[in-house]
């Protein structure tokens, strides 16, 4: 191949380059306007995990997406150096861990004359320098640490605290792990689909957060946190008369251990999957008689039902663990066997007991929900398109919006000088400008 050949091909690599990264601020923007409008929140858990199913992101990627399109919210030069392909998203997604208003120019000088490697070292020299005026803060964060669990006047539980920011990240990313296996990614609803059974749509984010640290506290009992065995030592004990558990439209106590009453559902749900002892007491409710506790689903089946079903089986859940469901609860004389049991998360689980939907398993063995009007549940695939030429629709689309790029739209000013990383933070960085005696 021809010299000239090769160096049209360099220039047609470095034109479509700038042109994605323009295409990447656009796309930036629309993140952030979608994030901000909370257009993620009609199934997911934020906007990072709407991006990681809509557009194929890993998931740690689509974090940082929404992390650059939240900063350049607040950094109109470096945005607009990015709109018009000028530097890179990766030296934008670089500086943005460090920018603000007040040093955004100097840091954007930066990028366009370095390389995204020397970038980078400067960005990690610059938070260094923020690090150590933070050392102080971190010692009164330290400090102040508490965390304070009463319970209201209602019955519910207040939870009220401060904690240093380590373990609030250890929490938070416990949390949003625990938010993920209750309430995976789905498709969102556009309007040429039906409207959204109530049963598919997301409880809000709060309430998701309340569900994961439930989910937590379950699992850390059941594990090595407990000096007991599983579920003995620490346990929630349900007190219900048999004719709630038959019926919930029954008169009768369905409260837990010396606390507030939950409703004849919840106790149903509850025995659905759990260990129960019969306790027989006489007309004056003296106890005359205590049975042997006794598993609803026993170990070897439940593992069968989980082997089985892999997961919750409701319509479009993917959440991999869950509880047991007896389809004829075991208190109306539904059988514990395979046939009559499927695996339910936790939330739909609920959506079965407390809100009215229905599950039946046909004749041929496969699972019918329906929701309390009786119509069958079911799941709408999406299927994404894209231009038949998307480098001509990019260009299309810049030229629409003004925008002239080439192949020498984007060039860095860098002349492989040594990279002298502590004097730049030294000239540039505000707090070693105002440490800088005045000559």
């Amino acid at each position: 191949m021809a010299t000239h050949d090769l160096q049209d091909i360099g220039d047609r690599i470095a034109e479509i380059s700038a042109h994605l990264d323009a295409a990447t601020a656009r796309l930036l923007d629309l993140i952030r306007q979608f994030d901000e409008g909370f257009g993620w929140n009609n199934g997911f858990l934020s906007c990072a995990h709407w991006l990681a199913w809509r557009v194929g992101l890993d998931l740690g990627a689509a974090r940082e997406r929404v992390r650059v399109a939240r900063a350049l919210g607040t950094l109109p030069r470096i945005a607009a150096a990015l709109a018009r392909g000028e530097i890179s998203y990766a030296k934008a997604r670089a500086i943005t861990r460090v920018a603000t208003a007040e040093t955004e120019e100097r840091l954007l000088n930066v990028a366009a004359a370095g390389t995204a490697m020397q970038v980078e070292r400067i960005v990690r020299g610059w938070r260094h320098v923020d690090r150590q005026a933070e050392a102080s803060e971190a010692r009164r964060q330290d400090k102040s640490r508490a965390l304070h669990v009463y319970q209201d006047d209602d019955g519910t539980v207040v939870i009220r605290g401060r904690l240093a920011p380590e373990t609030g990240a250890l929490i938070m990313r416990a949390l949003e792990a625990a938010r993920a296996t209750l309430y995976p990614p789905t498709r969102p609803h556009t309007f040429d689909d039906p409207p959204i059974d109530p049963a598919q749509e997301r409880p809000a984010f709060e309430q998701q957060q309340a569900d994961a640290l439930g989910l937590l506290a379950e699992h850390a009992l059941h594990h090595d946190i407990d000096p007991g065995a599983p579920g003995e030592r620490y346990q929630v004990v349900v007190h219900v008369d048999a004719s709630v558990l038959r019926d919930a439209t029954q008169a009768g106590q369905s409260v837990l251990e010396d606390g507030p009453r939950v409703s004849a559902e919840t106790s149903q749900r509850l025995a659905c999957d759990a260990s129960y002892v019969v306790m027989r007491h006489d007309e004056q409710g003296q106890l005359r008689e205590v049975g042997a506790r006794t598993r609803a689903i026993p170990p070897a089946l439940r593992r069968a039902v989980q082997s089985r079903d892999r997961g919750c089986r409701f319509p479009g859940c993917s959440v991999r663990c869950g509880d047991g469901h007896h389809i004829r609860h075991w208190a109306h004389g539904g059988a514990t066997t395979l046939s009559n049991l499927v695996l339910l998360c936790r939330r739909h689980h609920r959506t079965v007991h407390e809100d009215g939907y229905q599950v039946a398993r046909r004749p041929e063995g496969a699972l019918e929900f329906r929701t309390p009007q009786g119509h069958v549940v079911s799941d709408v695939p999406a299927t994404p398109k894209t231009p038949h030429d998307p480098v001509g629709a990019l260009r299309a689309t810049h030229d629409a919006r003004g925008l002239r790029i080439d192949a020498h739209t984007f060039r860095q000013e860098w002349r492989d000088e040594p990279l002298d990383v502590a004097w730049v933070i030294d000239v540039l960085h505000p707090r070693a400008l105002r440490a800088r005696p005045e000559s």
